[in-house]
């Protein structure tokens, strides 16, 4: 920005290669009248092509618009209307006035000029806020098809400044300009993105630190005495399944215990740490970029509502202000309803636990002896395919129940809704994705009871165990499943759809080529005051027309798909460390494939105005509070790091300070975490068949071992189990207590706004009372003479 110092925060986002900022992102600003730059376009069928009542709904909302002042510029290609929509200089010119008079917008760059992503938002306000005779607007038109589109246009030549500079593939590792993006899509487009390239950005040391977790679990591979402990071991263990599953040998799951050691280390405590406090640091760091940009951008004093009462006198200066309004009725009924929705997401959950029950029981009993000796292993992958599934079906119906919600809220403004269905939305999209995580965590294997007890589902099928290499290996493979399915899948879908859509509208209609003149004019600044010929002003709407549509939620979708996959990133981080690296893969990609899918494949959205990224930092705050909770409670409960330590210090060989030099402090832990049932009491001859009790090999076995606390003769729960479970509680409260600790340090040293922020508004401010001053000593002056 010319004639002041830029930003130090900017400078060093630009220095980290976050931001690319040329200097001269700066947006050229139209004449009031360019007759190249309509600011809107309406698409509707001709008279032949809908019914007559229809047809007259049409005319009647173009002759609103008329009455309003606007020009309406009608072409017809085929059976197709457009109308290009452009406003007169005189409703920007109250616009910028109302700007001025305005407290908390007084402070805005749009007082001495009006930038043309100003024009189309004030256009897009009128026109979809104004209604026929019979009280139907331009959202209600599109319903009931008298329109079948509303868009504004594309810069051709800014298009392709952002498709070299941004928008293309080969531009993933650079920064992004910013800036343009703000003066072509607004400040919550540019928002966002310079959100996710922070976001993007520090991820490389999160994904640098999980991966130095996951080799070291890998260091010890061959040294670990537990996993040579399991794979030299000669216990046998009880059948996993009834009927067909036979007692097995522990050294079996050799293999996966290395997997499970991969994830359950030393490492994975202090990787939960660092993730917690890096959250924090994300936010924190977050808050002052932004507060730089929108410092720099002027919209520090920003406020929606009062730009909206703005645009409302413009639209119609006898307009009366949508009084603020609470009902307790309509609030109970949405809080009923919120509570069922999330029942029922449970209850799929519940469903999911149901399938991999019984896909477990008819592996085991099916002919093909790989699923069958890998039962629990194919029911944990096959169930979590399905919840992929059910995350997808439930995507749309969550969308549909939380749009119901707010139309029963009547909330009072667009920002309002937004705000309470990205709470709704949120919430059942986090209940959608995370409830069958919870359950794998905190539930599988806790509650399936034990041998001569086992916990069924209707008295028939029995409670799934843990993966005999640990519990931690489940939620492992769940949530890599989901993770790379969603991730993968979403992407894919998310750039050939619009792509393949554009392919088909282009096949269907060849238009004219343009005209060398009106390319010429189209090519330049194009405010110049010349008239493009008809057929090439149809060429550049019907280019626009068959882009695919975005709505006022295509931004929260994107939004949306990141705060989940922040979600994954941090929550149950302790039992995937690879988390972050993934997440930085895809977000490499998926900076590029959004930026390239809104400059090239979609219609121009909406320029909207803000200047923070709205109620998404409050759920990113409430996540990072919930990552605490949870990585606790995964290695607090979920995980062996607990029981191996009590082991260390209270039953194994080095228990009491008695070491040996060549002793190992974890010999026999194994051993010690499993428990004996014996084929001599009455309810496991019941639990098991004799021939369930004879291994592959043709051994007869009167015992098999299970992995619990318990005695050999009652089954009660030994002193060591209540003594695990103590240290288990401590250690989360204390888990929690000191992350907390470390985040509330974190953020109170990282200020929201930077020094530099907080001088220049304050010196804005002072200029603008000393120029008030002026003004009134002068006046004073005059009526003096």
């Amino acid at each position: 920005m010319p004639g002041h110092r830029r930003q130090l925060s900017i400078e060093f986002l630009e220095l980290m290669g976050v931001v690319k900022e040329n200097g001269g992102d700066h947006e050229g600003v139209p004449h009031e009248n360019a007759p190249l730059s309509y600011d809107y376009v309406l698409v509707g069928k001709t008279k032949e092509e809908q019914d007559k009542e229809s047809y007259k709904k049409q005319k009647a909302f173009i002759e609103a618009l008329k009455c309003k002042k606007l020009k309406v510029t009608k072409i017809l290609y085929d059976d197709i209307n457009f109308y290009g929509i452009q406003a007169p200089k005189e409703i920007f010119e109250r616009y910028r006035h109302l700007l001025k008079v305005s407290d908390a917008c007084s402070w805005s760059d749009e007082q001495n000029a009006m930038p043309f992503r100003t024009r189309i938002r004030i256009v897009h306000y009128i026109v979809n806020h104004t209604a026929i005779r019979t009280g139907e607007d331009l959202r209600g038109l599109l319903k009931k098809k008298v329109f079948d589109a509303r868009f504004c246009l594309h810069e051709k030549k800014k298009q392709r400044e952002l498709r070299q500079s941004w928008a293309r593939w080969t531009a993933c590792f650079q920064g992004q300009p910013i800036t343009a993006v703000r003066n072509y899509f607004g400040e919550k487009v540019a928002l966002y993105y310079l959100w996710l390239g922070w976001y993007t950005y520090l991820l490389i040391p999160a994904a640098a630190v999980g991966l130095v977790v996951f080799l070291y679990g890998l260091a010890f591979f061959n040294s670990s005495p537990l996993i040579k402990e399991v794979c030299e071991s000669k216990a046998v263990m009880c059948p996993l399944c009834d009927k067909r599953c036979q007692v097995w040998q522990l050294s079996d799951t050799c293999t996966y215990t290395k997997l499970s050691l991969l994830l359950d280390n030393g490492g994975t405590v202090f990787f939960a740490m660092f993730m917690a406090v890096w959250a924090t640091l994300f936010l924190e760091f977050w808050k002052r970029h932004r507060a730089s940009y929108v410092c720099e951008w002027k919209v520090s004093d920003w406020n929606e509502e009062e730009d909206d009462l703005i645009l409302g006198i413009v639209n119609n200066p006898d307009a009366e202000p949508k009084q603020y309004k609470h009902s307790y009725l309509r609030s109970t009924l949405v809080l009923i309803c919120v509570t069922l929705m999330i029942l029922v997401i449970i209850g799929l959950t519940h469903a999911l636990v149901v399938f991999r029950v019984m896909a477990a029981v008819m592996m085991a009993e099916g002919s093909w002896k790989l699923l069958s000796d890998h039962s629990n292993l194919g029911s944990m992958v096959l169930g979590a395919f399905l919840h992929y599934v059910v995350i997808t079906v439930m995507t749309r119906i969550n969308r549909i129940v939380a749009r119901k919600l707010c139309d029963i809220e009547e909330t009072r403004s667009f920002s309002a809704t937004e705000k309470s269905f990205t709470v709704k939305m949120f919430t059942f999209q986090f209940f959608t994705y995370f409830s069958s995580l919870f359950y794998v965590a905190f539930f599988l294997g806790r509650i399936n009871g034990h041998p001569g007890r086992y916990s069924r589902i209707a008295g028939k099928w029995r409670l799934e165990e843990c993966h005999p290499s640990g519990c931690l290996t489940d939620l492992f493979i769940q949530m890599a499943i989901i993770m790379t399915l969603k991730q993968t899948i979403s992407n894919v879908f998310e750039f050939t759809v619009p792509l393949f859509h554009r392919w088909l509208k282009s096949k269907r209609t060849k238009l004219e080529r343009k005209c060398g003149h009106c390319f010429k004019k189209d090519d330049s600044e194009g405010f110049s005051g010349a008239e493009l010929c008809e057929n090439c002003k149809l060429r550049d709407w019907f280019r626009n027309y068959r882009l695919d549509d975005v709505n006022s939620f295509s931004l929260f979708n994107e939004f949306l798909e990141m705060v989940i996959q922040f979600s994954f990133t941090t929550i149950f981080v302790a039992a995937f460390p690879l988390a972050p690296l993934l997440a930085l893969i895809n977000n490499i990609i998926e900076i590029r494939l959004d930026a390239i899918k809104m400059v090239t494949l979609e219609r121009r959205i909406v320029p909207k105005k803000t200047n923070d990224i709205g109620i998404w930092t409050e759920v990113l705050e409430a996540i990072g509070v919930m990552a605490v909770i949870a990585n606790g409670l995964v290695i607090g409960v979920s995980s062996d790091f607990i029981p191996r330590i009590v082991y260390h210090y209270r039953y194994g060989p080095c228990a009491n300070g008695s070491t040996a030099a060549d002793s190992d402090c974890m010999a026999g832990y194994i051993n010690n975490t499993l428990s004996i049932a014996h084929m001599a009491d009455p309810d496991i001859r019941n639990e098991f068949l004799p021939e369930q009790m004879i291994t592959p090999s043709g051994l007869n076995f009167s015992s098999c071992s299970y992995k619990d606390y318990r005695s050999d003769g009652d089954y009660s729960f030994t002193p060591q189990f209540w003594l695990i479970l103590a240290v288990r509680f401590a250690f989360v409260i204390l888990f929690e207590h000191v992350v907390v600790i470390f985040k509330f340090v974190a953020a109170w040293c990282v200020p929201s706004a930077p020094m530099q922020v907080k001088n220049v508004r304050l010196l804005d401010k002072f200029n603008q009372l000393k120029q008030e001053n002026s003004l009134f000593v002068e006046k004073e002056v005059s009526k003096g003479e």
